[in-house]
């Protein structure tokens, strides 16, 4: 059972919509950009605010022409407040649940170099089947993922880990693995060979994901393992941006063979025989999912299948 408190005052009562903008005000610290993101003007948002203010008898913002700042009160009004907002919302998903209906919102992580699974196509057909959820999407690295999964900020997420490191902290289910090839100008000198091996490519200059990132991990390893060193001279978050690099003759890289495919002119792939290898999983908390987590997972098993 979901309780939404409600504080009496004279003849006044707290609403969810007060509730709304109280919280707006203080993640914003501006009336006009909190007004703004309510779609609300802000002589009416100001309005509630200050009623909301007079009903519980003391101010939760200290403010001037110029500066907006939650009082003592208002700090420790805060968090009820939207643990308040998040209940309503919930009883609102679990309540159209219960008559087949699913509702709510989901948030999904996804890292740059996703390729077990079509994520745009996913997102549609989820869209299709449950037009009552909001999706938002957001792009990080696989580690960062995890932590914002584990910690509730993230409902699902789309990773890519060095073979033999596993989520941790999270529910997970394996989509794929990748021997990962390696990405070369169309006229270097090993793009015709059939395979390659880490050492017939040491000496080249690399392009690689960030050296904190998994990406980069699963790539560090296979030459450590090899007995061999490597110059990375160039450390970039995105793929598209590491393509054009290599197509440019400045370097050469490592990715997953699915996702170079073949739309990118100017570059061949080359698989490598002792070369770097990843699974992508999909992870979410096992602690209370919501409905459309549920749904969500039921989409992506249903490919799978």
């Amino acid at each position: 059972m979901f309780v939404i408190p409600a504080i009496y005052e004279h003849d006044g009562r707290m609403d969810l919509q007060q509730l709304r903008y109280v919280v707006a005000v203080a993640e914003s610290r501006s009336f006009t950009r909190a007004a703004e993101r309510c779609f609300v003007v802000q002589s009416a948002l100001s309005h509630q605010v200050a009623k909301l203010e007079r009903e519980l008898g003391f101010r939760l913002f200290a403010r001037t022409s110029r500066r907006v700042e939650l009082t003592q009160a208002g700090e420790a009004f805060l968090p009820a407040a939207r643990e308040s907002l998040a209940a309503a919302a919930r009883a609102v998903t679990e309540a159209a649940a219960a008559v087949g209906e699913v509702r709510g919102q989901l948030s999904v992580g996804v890292i740059p170099t996703v390729a077990a699974v079509d994520i745009p196509d996913l997102l549609e057909r989820f869209r299709r089947a449950h037009p009552g959820v909001r999706v938002a999407m957001t792009v990080g690295s696989s580690w960062e993922m995890t932590e914002r999964v584990a910690g509730g900020a993230l409902d699902v997420a789309f990773l890519g880990l060095p073979e033999g490191d596993e989520p941790q902290g999270v529910e997970a289910r394996e989509l794929a693995r990748d021997d990962l090839v390696a990405v070369l100008p169309a006229d270097h000198r090993l793009a015709t060979r059939g395979r390659i091996t880490l050492a017939d490519i040491a000496t080249e200059v690399f392009v690689d994901f960030p050296h904190t990132s998994p990406g980069r991990a699963q790539s560090d390893r296979a030459f450590a393992d090899a007995g061999l060193a490597r110059d990375v001279a160039f450390e970039v978050p995105v793929p598209e941006l590491m393509i054009g690099l290599v197509r440019r003759r400045l370097a050469v890289a490592f990715l997953a063979p699915t996702f170079v495919g073949t739309d990118h002119p100017g570059v061949v792939t080359v698989p490598v025989s002792d070369g770097p290898r990843r699974v992508e999983y999909l992870v979410w908390s096992a602690f209370n999912p919501t409905p459309a987590v549920r749904a969500f997972l039921d989409v992506v098993a249903q490919d799978r299948s």
